[in-house]
């Protein structure tokens, strides 16, 4: 009995693996990776879900990879895509904090463009837009300039909060220096067309011993309202599924901020008790049988 589960555990293991493939394409000079999950054999039949994934992070991070496999086990397909960070090929793992940064936090929005594309090549009529964190504000960024048909639906997983006093206050707490004569000295280079030097900040979102280019520090830190997604839902034409969770300390004021959008038809707030910015365990369950609801309709 015990080896016909073992059997079982293997083939079941097989099958997944058979119905994941990595997927790359060429954009902007430099390779981009992604991982469809395939739901069906006949995957790009139905709603396609294109996920972009937080911070410094990758296609396989586990919130990414979890809610993968839920929405397979439902019978969606997926496409987890990789954000370069302006690294050719860029493997499925956290950023690596003394490489340079050069990226731009609006970098995403046009990777994101280019995988809409790739399905739409692959016969995908339907096409979710999901975002994770700040993931979530680059999908709500693509969203709000995108009128592409094919863009049916937009998910928003506990996507980024922004508040310019509240960004100085913790770069200042994490790193031991204020934000604004750094983002000065980065705007006066960008200002002489010295955009791509390097600068040795105390710090850099996440990393503290790194350089960044004077053009990604400013991408990064420049006071912009976009940068609270709140403020861009209203201008994206698809409907709007928000998830925020009780317990997230890491998106500051999503409910308070996103609760006066709702109206009932285009957009839509799902709190979830208990969870945190990650949606572990059973939270992602939760997030995967109200997706499957919402694609059925």
């Amino acid at each position: 009995m015990l080896y016909l589960s073992r059997l079982l555990i293997l083939f079941l293991a097989g099958v997944s693996m058979a119905m994941a493939e990595e997927i790359r394409i060429e954009h902007n000079g430099i390779t981009l990776n992604a991982n469809l999950e395939k739901g069906t054999d006949q995957w790009n039949e139905g709603n396609i879900v294109l996920m972009t994934h937080g911070t410094l992070a990758h296609r396989g991070m586990e919130i990414m990879a979890t809610l993968q496999e839920l929405l397979a086990e439902r019978e969606i397909s997926s496409l987890a895509i990789n954000l370069s960070l302006g690294l050719d090929d860029r493997p499925a793992a956290m950023y690596d904090c003394p490489t340079p940064h050069t990226h731009q936090h609006t970098d995403a929005v046009s990777e994101i463009g280019a995988w809409l594309e790739w399905l739409k090549q692959q016969n995908v009529g339907k096409v979710t837009l999901l975002g994770h964190s700040r993931g979530g504000n680059q999908t709500a960024r693509f969203a709000a300039t995108s009128t592409d048909p094919v863009v049916v639906q937009v998910v928003l997983v506990a996507p980024q909060t922004w508040d310019r006093e509240k960004a100085a206050a913790g770069y200042e707490k994490r790193y031991g220096q204020p934000l604004d004569p750094l983002l000065k000295e980065a705007e006066n280079r960008v200002a002489e067309g010295k955009g791509a030097e390097l600068m040795k900040p105390p710090g850099f979102i996440y990393c503290a011993d790194t350089r960044a280019s004077a053009d990604a520090f400013v991408s990064y830190y420049q006071p912009d309202a976009k940068m609270d997604t709140p403020q861009v839902i209203p201008d994206i034409g698809a409907p709007v599924l928000v998830f925020a969770g009780s317990e997230d300390k890491t998106v500051a004021g999503l409910i308070e901020k996103t609760r006066p959008l709702v109206d009932g038809e285009k957009v839509a707030l799902e709190v979830i008790p208990g969870a945190g910015h990650f949606f572990r365990d059973l939270y992602s369950e939760d997030i995967a049988d109200r997706i499957a609801e919402l694609l059925e309709n």
